[in-house]
């Protein structure tokens, strides 16, 4: 059976490739009949963030990505988070110790870090010098003995090469003099990530290991090990990064990073998922929209690319707008609501007929306080929006049919936009002008904006007729003084 895993560090909120990277686990695995497994992988307990286990949980359900095996769900092959399983580890390493492909080194921090201080100096890139695997037994075991601090260093080769198939980059062979002597087991008794990982990948049969390309250098260290321990090697498949251009990755600073912060602005989580499976991989088609379901069906190792992907904000944006656009309308007021009352306050306006103007023009949630505050507060603006060539109006003829519509909407005593609409039309028609000379000034004497939700009579349906007539006295007044 196919086995696929997502195994993150909880060290704090998702990141858009950590999740990318769960995502075509998820439907490679559902694509063949296989299962989807989370591990939790705190083993770096310095980075350990409180809640983070909880944000990686709630991500994944968010998105859809529902696991079959996990530390929440259990299975058969738990504990699923490495903190759990720290007795398994020890055993293998000893292991490897016996088989001579792993030694102690009992070198203090210090030592180390003045090795590799004098090899940067030399212009040298570091690697452990192996200086205790030239240790006597009789010498371990008295530092064992005497209860000296150590690790347990992986005995990589310094002579040769080692080469595997990665199914997106082809074959890839490593000399194996570059190799370092990563740690094994910490002095806290916790295994590396490195370490870790193998062990549990082999121990939960993990059939395809998928993960960024960031691993790629590491694989043939990881492979070294299944060798030396008598494991099958699992297939892998590494996925190109997601950068934010040609030569920078995403980051937190510039606000690009998290599936969090994106979803806290107001991108939908269906969206982002049907983005970020498109970075990186094509479906051999001209397709792009893609349920989570259809992803599973479409999805091939074959049409992920090994370039760099490259987060466009703008398409995301644009396939947010798309998925916004297609909410059933009561979702979209539950969710732009909040966003409304924001700038709006409570209680002020008909915000059911404002969700059925903004849907349609609403590309992330979080940009709707701009866009509909105008409604509340008035804000200043240029006596050259009145200009219109289209409409064929100027600040000129803005004021003159101003002073048409006034005492027409003071008229109106029943204020629907039927009766705006029904009572303001006949009049243009009889004054012989055209809608727009009259319409457009009307719209910008009370918005104030260029663009807006809805025409002028939406709008002033939206702010009642006293504020209507209010900022209509006032755009006169002004105009007036203008003369």
């Amino acid at each position: 059976m196919i086995r696929t895993r997502f195994a993150p560090s909880p060290t704090g909120f998702m990141h858009l490739g950590g999740l990318r990277t769960a995502l075509y686990a998820y439907i490679f695995a559902k694509k063949n009949g296989g299962r989807f497994i989370l591990r939790i992988e705190d083993t770096d307990q310095e980075r350990y963030v409180e809640g983070a286990t909880k944000v990686i949980y709630d991500t994944l359900r968010g998105c859809g990505l529902d696991w079959d095996e996990g530390p929440d769900i259990g299975g058969d092959f738990g504990p699923y988070i490495q903190s759990e399983r720290k007795s398994l580890y020890l055993p293998y390493a000893k292991q490897l110790i016996e088989s001579g492909d792993a030694y102690y080194c009992f070198c203090t921090k210090d030592e180390v870090d003045e090795r590799r201080k004098a090899a940067e100096e030399r212009g040298e890139v570091f690697k452990y010098d192996k200086h205790c695997l030239s240790l006597t037994k009789e010498e371990i075991q008295a530092k064992l003995d005497a209860g000296v601090p150590y690790v347990i260093r992986h005995n990589a080769p310094t002579t040769g090469e080692t080469t595997y198939h990665d199914l997106v980059y082809g074959d890839i062979t490593t000399p194996n003099d570059i190799l370092d002597d990563m740690v094994l087991i910490k002095q806290d008794g916790m295994p590396t990530y490195n370490f870790a990982n193998v062990v549990d990948d082999h121990l939960m049969q993990i059939s395809h290991v998928i993960r960024g390309t960031e691993y790629l250098s590491s694989t043939p260290k990881y492979n070294l090990l299944y060798k030396a321990l008598g494991w099958d090697i699992p297939e892998y498949i590494h996925l190109p990064p997601v950068m934010r251009d040609q030569h920078h990755k995403l980051s937190k600073r510039d606000g690009d990073a998290y599936f969090s912060d994106f979803v806290s602005r107001g991108y939908l989580p269906e969206a982002l998922i049907n983005y970020l499976a498109l970075l990186g991989w094509n479906p051999g088609d001209e397709r792009e929209f893609f349920t989570l379901s259809e992803l599973q069906d479409a999805f091939s190792v074959k049409g992920i690319n090994n370039a760099p992907a490259i987060f466009d904000i703008g398409k995301l944006t644009w396939f947010n707008f798309e998925y916004i656009r297609r909410l059933p309308f009561d979702k979209y007021l539950e969710m732009a609501t909040p966003w409304f009352e924001k700038a709006l306050g409570k209680g002020r306006f008909d915000l059911k007929r404002l969700a059925e103007l903004m849907q349609i023009r609403t590309e992330v949630f979080d940009r709707i306080p701009d866009m509909v505050r105008f409604l509340a507060e008035m804000p200043e603006f240029p006596d050259e929006l009145y200009v219109n060539k289209k409409m064929k109006t100027n600040p000129e003829v803005a004021l003159e049919n101003l002073q048409l519509i006034k005492p027409v909407l003071e008229g109106i005593s029943d204020w629907t936009e039927t009766t705006i609409h029904d009572t303001i039309m006949p009049v243009i028609a009889e004054a012989g002008k055209k809608n727009g000379a009259v319409l457009w000034p009307m719209r910008i004497a009370i918005s104030g904006k260029e663009n807006t939700p809805g025409g002028a009579f939406e709008i002033a349906y939206l702010i009642g007729k006293d504020e209507t007539m209010r900022r209509t006295d006032a755009a006169i007044a002004r105009l007036v003084s203008k003369q």
